[in-house]
């Protein structure tokens, strides 16, 4: 069908956080600040998964798919966001705002099936633990890695191809600060009852589906631990699982507020701190819960940075 300029718009122009040049700056340097860390906290973790034998299992294997999930996904998004608070006019063309949405939704549903593919490695891990490199062999996490990164991509291809064909009727102002599927449906002009289905067969399958299988494995993993005679056992299981916990915790409970809830109480500005929270300081927490929690990161780390030294001497 031939487009009507009427209908369709080229571009967008977001909004963003604030018009006021010098909360724009100061929203740069933060932003700018906290990329840099993510960027240097996940690609630390990558690197030292990657060159430590000892972190070749397959706990650190899903958590090195999540560190380059984290990457990817703030990248999509927010070295544009820092480029706009210096612009006095914020746009981004159609093609590119499909293309951010795309990769935001692929990277994001892709790391929540993660999360439930590491809460089925810690369940294994506490629970059948004689049993546990049998269970958690390489073709099997490679299984789960590859099912999380297809569905991710097949459920993204789908809501951005019914979001990005819904007509606007000239309007193209997104309160936004970036290409995000509530945003856009907020603009369209025609019945998005299409689109409301849509993104509820999203959240069962990339949010409620793994959201049951986290809450399935750790109910088992809890009535583990508490048969554990000693204080000293219970807490040392617990730690196995503690910074899977805190991600899970942090990455799940805004989706389920966010998305889950009706969409008659829902709000621009709170879509926005949905994307921030996501784009922006999950992906830089991570990395920081994981090292800072996990003694074998951190020993790793050490290791790593003694061997370089030793080379240069």
């Amino acid at each position: 069908m031939k487009r009507d300029n009427a209908t369709w718009v080229s571009e967008f122009i977001l909004m963003g956080l604030s018009s006021d040049k010098h909360i724009q700056a100061g929203l740069f340097v933060l932003f700018g600040v906290i990329y840099l860390l993510t960027l240097l906290g996940n690609g630390l973790i990558v690197l030292l998964i990657a060159l430590d034998p000892r972190l070749h299992l397959p706990m650190y294997f899903f958590l090195c798919h999540l560190s380059v999930v984290d990457i990817c996904y703030t990248s999509s998004g927010v070295p544009q966001m820092l480029a706009h608070f210096l612009m006095e006019k914020k746009t981004i063309s159609f093609a590119l705002c499909g293309t951010q949405l795309f990769f935001a939704l692929t990277l994001g549903g892709t790391e929540f099936l993660l999360l439930a593919a590491m809460a089925y490695d810690r369940y294994v891990a506490v629970c059948n633990p004689l049993r546990y490199t049998v269970v958690m062999n390489p073709r099997l996490c490679m299984g789960l890695a590859g099912v999380s990164w297809f569905v991710g991509v097949v459920n993204s291809a789908v809501e951005t191809a019914v979001t990005m064909s819904l007509p606007t009727c000239g309007h193209n102002v997104l309160n936004h600060v970036a290409c995000e599927t509530l945003a856009l449906v907020r603009l369209a002009c025609v019945d998005i009852t299409l689109n409301q289905v849509v993104i509820l067969a999203s959240s069962v399958v990339v949010l409620l589906v793994p959201c049951s299988l986290v809450s399935l494995s750790y109910a088992h993993i809890v009535a583990a631990i508490m048969k554990i005679r000693s204080t000293q056992g219970r807490r040392k299981a617990f730690e196995t699982c503690a910074s899977h916990l805190t991600v899970v915790s942090m990455s799940y409970g805004m989706a389920l507020f966010t998305y889950m809830q009706p969409r008659s109480t829902a709000s621009a500005e709170q879509d926005k701190l949905v994307v921030l929270f996501y784009a922006v300081v999950t992906p830089m927490l991570n990395p920081l819960i994981y090292s800072l929690r996990n003694k074998d990161v951190k020993a790793a780390f050490s290791r790593v940075l003694m061997k370089n030294i030793e080379s240069k001497n």
